[in-house]
């Protein structure tokens, strides 16, 4: 009895000192977290996507023809006191991937390292970009499978408090070839 007590003491420190130190993270009264006051402001680029979507997920098969549609949950969510956006996605077959989401000021972009169960990465793949008007759009070198020397381009957009679409695609540098291989359409949970 005495363990007992002494265990649900040492949790409700725990959950004090996280508090103490993480004031603007996920917790019972926001449990999406908010905005620290002494973050980029750029850090409301993602402010519509913050909570939980139902989404349909939808990627390009080896022969360009698409797959059937998997339904997926999107959640976004402010972490690092507030200081920075994580994402997390639980997709009906069983695979869930998520990234961290950082700006950085010195160099005004954003930094997406992303992550997935279907592979434990020694070095994540790191995306970087902006919000431009109404889209948020992410890049980084990427070969074709063919060799052809190319990006991967992520873009949200149709961004609202209701929802927001997002495409992952290749192009070439002068992007006179673009190959949509990724598509996703989320609806904001209420």
């Amino acid at each position: 009895m005495i363990i007992r007590k002494i265990i649900i003491l040492f949790m409700a420190m725990n959950g004090l000192l996280i508090a103490q130190y993480n004031p603007y993270g996920p917790s019972d009264t926001y449990p999406y977290g908010r905005i620290n006051p002494d973050a980029p402001k750029q850090l409301a680029d993602f402010t519509e996507m913050i909570g939980s979507c139902d989404c349909l997920s939808q990627n390009r098969n080896p022969d360009g023809s698409w797959q059937d549609t998997v339904k997926m949950v999107w959640v976004f969510e402010y972490i690092m006191n507030g200081l920075a956006v994580q994402d997390k996605t639980y997709l009906e077959n069983n695979r869930y991937a998520g990234s961290i989401r950082m700006f950085n000021s010195d160099s005004s972009n954003w930094y997406v390292h992303f992550y997935a169960s279907t592979s434990a990465a020694s070095k994540l793949n790191t995306w970087s970009g902006n919000r431009e008007g109404d889209k948020i759009v992410l890049s980084r070198p990427q070969k074709a499978p063919s060799g052809m020397e190319g990006f991967s381009r992520l873009t949200f957009y149709d961004i609202s408090n209701d929802g927001f679409k997002w495409i992952g695609e290749w192009h070439n540098p002068d992007t006179t070839i673009v190959y949509p291989f990724w598509k996703i359409d989320c609806v904001k949970r209420k």
